[in-house]
């Protein structure tokens, strides 16, 4: 893409856009970070099984090892009794052994002595402490966790490109990693920019709105993973604006910004601190809503910058078409992707000609429900949404019980996703 003030030229398709963003994106090197500070982050190496896993023979379950013929005739009725000559508990590091017609009582996870074979329950005993009384058989490796029987030394247990949640730190540890080298999350920085902005909870005068974007896309990239501030006050002209940009570059693997970009003239003033700045591009994408974008990259660093739509709608849109994959771009991943999934419309829907809309619904199973209002300055039906209904291009209008695709809304903390058929990726997603 190349730099331009105003949006200039045809209407260029979602794909396109999207394509020459993630193409000017460069991974963040990678970093080494101890387990404590890995969730979220994407594995920058592979990570191997130091020693076998587990790592000696270990009981897995509370009971008694034994030798496995001497439980063989052992029944309710007619209990094997047998001498309990030790008590083995989890971490102790003893060496331990029986003889036939001996056992030991052992806890999860504790080393297997010399000469057992298997474990019996302790519900299956008396709970002897002296004597034991088996009540049930068991074969051998009955409850036995054997050394490598969940990984061997020197097998892969994490791929590079793997992004760390509670489960993949886990088998780190498991791993006996302390530390791992991985791409960081990235760091995002919305900056709040428009006279007619002010902070909610303060009164308002005529000609103020209260400021509800950048809270949104800071919460929408800490959402994805990133680490996201808001730089609120920003001046609105490009003498002011110009400063508060490069202050933010040094702390920043992503800057977002939000209106002063489409009106054209003095009031452009995101573009016009941009043009002094760096390289941004300004199109019209083939959408709605979001049909004016901008997209570039800003200072040494090149630190990506995106120039979304002011109305609250479309730069929540654009956000998840185009920041979201950007992210994870960030990353060295690909991961972050809307889900997608076919339903039936449970209502017509209409759209202009030669754009996809992306239209605020509510998911349900197989069928998708369009909301009322679908403006992009009203906020209120997306509170209300978790899914964007597609309609393509070459479509104005699509009737009730037609099949949509859908792009699956991420939900918040607690909230389930609703249940859809047929899940998969789509290239626009």
């Amino acid at each position: 893409m190349t730099a331009g003030h105003g949006h200039d030229g045809p209407f260029i398709p979602v794909e396109q856009y999207q394509s020459a963003i993630l193409a000017a994106i460069t991974p963040l090197p990678p970093v080494s970070v101890t387990l404590a500070d890995a969730e979220g982050c994407v594995l920058a190496e592979d990570v191997t099984a130091a020693i076998s896993l587990p790592s000696f023979d270990n009981s897995g379950m509370d009971g008694y090892a034994v030798h496995a013929k001497d439980t063989i005739s052992s029944s309710e009725r007619a209990p094997t009794t047998l001498q309990v000559t030790s008590e083995i508990a989890a971490g102790d590091t003893d060496t331990y052994r029986i003889s036939p017609g001996t056992a030991s009582k052992i806890m999860t996870g504790a080393r297997m002595p010399d000469g057992a074979d298997a474990v019996v329950q302790v519900e299956s005993t008396d709970g002897g402490t002296d004597r034991v009384q088996v009540y049930r058989p068991v074969e051998p490796g009955n409850a036995v966790r054997y050394a490598g029987g969940d990984a061997a030394e020197g097998e892969t247990l994490l791929s590079a490109g793997v992004r760390m949640r509670p489960m993949q730190i886990a088998v780190a540890a498991s791993a006996g990693r302390r530390a791992v080298m991985v791409r960081p999350r990235p760091r995002v920085v919305v900056l709040s920019t428009g006279n007619e902005l002010t902070e909610p909870g303060t009164p308002l005068v005529p000609g103020q709105i209260w400021d509800s974007n950048s809270y949104m896309l800071a919460a929408a990239a800490r959402e994805a993973g990133a680490l996201a501030r808001r730089r609120s006050g920003v001046p609105d002209d490009p003498a002011g604006m110009l400063p508060a940009l490069e202050e933010q570059l040094d702390g920043a693997d992503l800057l977002i910004t939000t209106g002063g970009v489409s009106m054209g003239g003095e009031h452009d003033v995101v573009k016009a601190a941009l043009q002094k700045l760096g390289t941004v591009a300004f199109r019209k994408v083939a959408m709605q809503p979001g049909m004016p974008q901008g997209f570039g990259t800003i200072g040494e660093k090149r630190v990506p910058i995106f120039t979304l739509p002011g109305n609250p709608v479309s730069a929540y849109v654009s956000f998840q078409l185009f920041v979201r994959p950007a992210l994870a771009a960030l990353q060295g991943a690909a991961d972050l992707a809307l889900p997608a999934a076919r339903a039936t419309l449970t209502a017509s829907v209409r759209s202009p000609g030669g754009r996809r809309s992306y239209l605020r619904g509510v998911l349900d199973g197989d069928q998708v429900t369009p909301l009322s209002g679908q403006g992009s300055h009203q906020i209120a039906a997306l509170g209300r949404a978790n899914a964007l209904i597609i309609v393509p291009e070459q479509d104005t209008s699509l009737p009730e019980g037609r099949a949509v695709d859908v792009l699956v809304l991420p939900l918040a903390a607690g909230q389930e996703h609703p249940p859809v058929h047929g899940w998969r990726r789509l290239r626009h997603a």
